[in-house]
C-alpha cells in the first residue's frame, strides 16, 4: 500500500480546496466595508436622506412627517452568474443601524434593506410603504425588489405578524416570511429562549442577512454581541426571478403622521466573503438611547394599575367632550348653509393636520402687511414662523366661493402627496367663518418665474440650473400621474407655480386647480381652467384636462425657461408658434435666452435637443405627445429607452419626428382638411370659448 508524503497531501488538499472556492465564488466580485460614512463613500443619496457628520453616518429619514429617503451603493453589484444566466449569486451583508424616537412625534414606520433595478425614489410612497413601493404598484411583478423591513407599526393589510417586527419582502410589502423582533440565546441553564428586542428605543443593532445556496437567513443582534447561533429567519428563496443580472443595493426608510429616526452606522457587503460581520466595527458607536432610559418603576404593579385607572377615566371624560361637541356641530351644521355644511364633513376626515390659529396669527405677526410674500386671486401668501420653522401661510378669503373650491383641491390633494420636487403642505387652519389658511413649507429662492425673468448676474439662473429644475419638475409631475395610489391632474403647470429651496430645487406647487382621478378614470370635468398660454389645444376645445394636457402645460415651461420669454407677449407671435418657425429655419438655437447666451456653458445640440423635446409636449394632437416617464427618461440623457410594445428607441423617434420639415409643414397646412388646428386657429378658438366660459379660466397672474 502505497502511503502520500504529508506534506504532497497537504498540498494537494489545499488545491482542491482552492478550486473549489473558484468554482463556487462569482466571476464578478463586490466587497465593500462602511465602517463609518464620509462624502468620499460616494454613495447615493435620494429624498429626505442625508450625509451627517460628527458622528459619520446615514439618516435616512429627516425627523419630521410624511419623509421618504433612500441612499445606495453607487455602482451596481453582479447578481446573476454570467456562465448560468438563471442562477443567482450568492451575498452576506451586516450593517449596524439605530432608530430612535423623535419628541413630540409618535413612533413609526421603518426601514428596508433593498436590492433595486434602478435609482431614485419615483413610484414610492411614505408612512407604511416604507419608502419601498406605492399602493399602486405594490405586489407587481414588475418591480423586481427584495428587501428586509424593520417595521414598528403594524399594518393589518400587510399581514403583518406584529408591530416591532423583521419581515423578507419580494416584490411586495406583504412580506414573504417574517418574525418578531429578538433573537435566540442559549446558555447552560436552559435548551434555549427568545429576547424580544425593540428595534426603535434607540439601541445600535447589528444584522447580519446571508444568501447562499438559495437559502436566506436573517439575524440581529445588539451591536458588540457575537453573532446568534440561530437565524431570526432561515428560509428558502428563489431570486432568480426578482433579480436582474445587477442590481443597486441599499436601503430606504419612511415616516407618516409617526416619526422616528432611521440611522446606518456601518455597513459591509459581500458577494464571496460570509464573514462580513467581522470587518465592522461594534466599539465607541455614537449613543442614541434616550437620556434615562426606561425605569423599572414604570414595570411596577401598582404604577401600572394607576396608569390603567388614569386611562379610564380620560377616555370617559375625552368621549363625553366628543358626544357634547359632536351634537354643538350637529345643531350648527342644520343651521349653516351648504357650502359650510361640505366644509364640515371635509373637515372632519381631514382633522389631524390642523394648525391653531393662534399660533399662525402670532406667526405672521397679526397678518402684518411687511410680512406679505405673493398674492393671489383669492388672498395673499405670508411669511411667517411656527414652531421655530419659517413657514408660508396662504390666506383665503372664505366667502369666495373659488377660494373655497381651491383651497378644498389644495389639502384633498397636496395634503396627502409627499415627493421631494412638490412644495411640502404642513398643514390648515379654518378660522371661523372669515378666512381659510393653508401653511406650506418656505422656499426661500421664491419662483422660477422671477428667477428667470427678474434676476440679473449673479442671480440668474444658468443654463445648468435651468435644466436641472426642468428635471426637478418632471419628477413632481410624473409623481403626480404615476407614483400616488390616484391619478393627480396639476391643471396649472407655469413657472410661476414652480418654487425653489434654499438648494435651488426646483418644487411644483400651487394645487388649487388640481383634480384627483382613478387610474384608467378619465375626467368628468368640461369647465376650461388654467392659464392662458399654458393651456392645451384641446382642453380649450373640450374642457376635459388629463395627462396629456399637463405634458402641454410643461412643454411651454421647457420653452419658457430655456428661451427667458413668456407663452404670450404684447407685440410678438406666442412662444411655440415662434419657436416652430425658427424650427422650420434651422435657426432653433438663436431662441436661447440672450442672457444665457453671455454666459454660454451650454452646446447647441443640447439646447436642440432640449427645445425638440418642448416641442414635442407641445405638440397640438395628444396623441403624440410623450407620456412625463418618457419625457423624465430624455431630460436624464436616455435616448435610448425600452417603453412597452414600442420597444428600443421609441423616445428617440418621437424626438426625430419633431424635427422633420415635412411634419411641420403637414402640420401647418392640414387643419383645414381635419387636420390639427395651426396657432391663429386656436387663438380663435380660444376667444370663442373664452367668450361663453371666461369667468371659468384662471389667466396669468391668479
Amino acid at each position: 500500500m502505497t502511503t502520500m508524503h504529508p506534506t504532497l497531501h497537504h498540498l494537494t488538499l489545499t488545491a482542491l480546496i482552492l478550486t473549489i472556492t473558484t468554482l463556487q465564488s462569482p466571476t464578478s466580485s463586490t466587497d465593500f466595508t462602511f465602517n463609518s460614512f464620509t462624502p468620499s463613500s460616494n454613495l447615493l443619496f435620494f429624498g429626505n436622506s442625508s450625509l451627517h457628520k460628527s458622528p459619520n453616518l446615514i439618516s435616512l429619514t429627516n425627523d419630521s412627517p410624511f419623509t421618504i429617503g433612500r441612499v445606495l451603493y453607487p455602482t451596481r453589484v453582479p447578481t446573476k452568474s454570467p456562465q448560468k444566466p438563471h442562477q443567482t449569486l450568492p451575498f452576506s451583508t451586516s450593517f449596524i443601524f439605530s432608530i430612535a424616537q423623535v419628541t413630540n412625534f409618535l413612533p413609526g414606520h421603518g426601514f428596508v434593506f433593498i436590492f433595486v433595478p434602478s435609482i431614485g425614489i419615483n413610484g414610492t410612497g411614505s408612512a407604511q410603504h416604507l419608502g419601498l413601493f406605492n399602493r399602486t404598484n405594490d405586489g407587481s411583478f414588475e418591480n423586481h425588489v427584495f428587501g428586509v423591513e424593520f417595521d414598528v407599526f403594524r399594518n393589518p393589510e400587510f399581514n403583518d405578524v406584529n408591530d416591532n417586527h423583521i419581515a423578507v419582502n419580494l416584490n411586495s410589502l406583504t412580506s414573504f416570511a417574517s418574525h418578531p423582533s429578538g433573537y435566540w440565546r442559549f446558555d447552560e441553564k436552559s435548551d434555549g429562549y427568545f429576547e424580544d428586542l425593540k428595534l426603535n428605543n434607540g439601541v445600535n443593532y447589528q444584522v447580519w442577512i446571508d444568501y447562499w445556496d438559495s437559502m436566506l437567513s436573517v439575524s440581529i443582534a445588539p451591536a458588540g454581541m457575537k453573532r446568534p447561533s440561530k437565524a431570526l429567519i432561515k428560509v428558502s428563496v428563489d431570486l432568480s426571478s426578482v433579480f436582474f443580472d445587477e442590481m443597486y443595493v441599499g436601503f430606504c426608510g419612511a415616516t407618516g403622521k409617526l416619526v422616528e429616526s432611521h440611522r446606518i452606522l456601518a455597513w459591509s457587503f459581500s458577494n464571496t466573503n460570509r464573514l462580513v460581520g467581522d470587518l465592522l466595527i461594534t466599539s465607541n458607536l455614537p449613543n442614541f438611547v434616550p437620556r434615562g432610559g426606561t425605569s423599572s418603576v414604570f414595570r411596577s404593579k401598582g404604577v401600572i394599575a394607576g396608569v390603567t385607572l388614569a386611562v379610564v377615566f380620560v377616555l370617559c371624560c375625552g368621549v363625553g367632550v366628543l358626544v357634547l361637541v359632536f351634537k354643538k356641530r350637529r345643531r350648527r351644521r342644520r343651521s349653516s348653509k351648504r357650502d359650510v355644511e361640505d366644509f364640515e364633513e371635509w373637515e372632519l376626515e381631514y382633522w389631524p393636520h390642523r394648525i391653531v390659529y393662534q399660533s399662525i396669527f402670532e406667526g405672521t405677526n397679526g397678518f402684518a402687511e411687511e410680512n406679505v410674500i405673493g398674492f393671489g386671486g383669492n388672498g395673499k401668501v405670508y411669511k411667517g414662523v411656527e414652531g421655530g420653522v419659517e413657514i408660508a401661510v396662504k390666506r383665503f378669503l372664505h366667502k369666495s366661493e373659488e377660494g373655497m373650491k381651491e383651497f378644498l383641491a389644495e389639502v384633498s390633494s397636496l395634503g396627502r402627496l409627499k415627493h421631494r420636487n412638490l412644495v411640502g403642505l404642513r398643514g390648515w387652519c379654518k378660522r371661523d367663518k372669515d378666512s381659510l389658511i393653508l401653511v406650506y413649507d418656505y422656499l426661500e429662492n421664491g419662483s422660477l418665474d422671477k428667477r428667470v425673468f427678474e434676476c440679473e448676474g449673479n442671480s440668474m439662473l444658468n443654463w445648468e440650473d435651468r435644466i436641472r429644475i426642468l428635471k426637478d419638475v418632471a419628477n413632481g409631475v410624473l409623481y403626480l400621474h404615476e407614483g400616488w395610489e390616484k391619478r393627480v391632474l396639476h391643471r396649472d403647470i407655469k413657472a410661476s407655480n414652480v418654487l425653489l429651496d434654499s438648494e435651488m430645487n426646483g418644487r411644483l406647487g400651487d394645487f388649487g386647480l388640481a383634480r384627483m382621478y382613478g387610474h384608467g378614470e378619465g375626467s368628468s370635468t368640461t369647465r376650461v381652467v388654467g392659464t392662458v398660454g399654458y393651456m392645451a389645444p384641446e382642453l380649450v376645445r373640450t374642457g376635459r384636462a388629463s395627462e396629456q394636457t399637463d405634458v402641454f402645460g410643461f412643454g411651454v415651461l421647457i420653452l419658457e425657461v430655456v428661451c427667458g420669454r413668456r407663452p404670450i407677449e404684447d407685440g410678438k407671435p406666442p412662444l411655440v408658434e415662434w419657436l416652430w418657425a425658427l424650427m422650420e429655419q434651422d435657426k432653433l438655437v438663436s431662441a436661447v435666452d440672450e442672457r444665457l447666451k453671455a454666459k454660454g456653458g451650454y452646446g447647441d445640440e443640447e439646447v436642440e435637443r432640449i427645445l425638440h423635446l418642448g416641442l414635442l409636449c407641445a405638440y397640438p394632437e395628444p396623441n403624440n405627445r410623450p407620456t412625463m416617464r418618457q419625457v423624465v427618461k430624455l431630460l436624464e440623457g436616455q435616448s435610448n429607452v425600452a417603453e412597452g410594445i414600442e420597444g428600443e428607441g421609441f423616445d428617440m423617434r418621437l424626438l426625430d419626428k419633431v424635427k422633420s420639415t415635412a411634419m411641420w409643414s403637414k402640420y401647418h397646412h392640414s387643419s383645414s382638411s381635419g387636420g390639427h388646428p395651426t396657432f391663429n386657429e386656436l387663438r380663435q378658438s380660444m376667444s370663442s370659448s373664452m367668450s361663453l366660459l371666461w369667468s371659468d379660466v384662471m389667466v396669468d397672474g391668479r
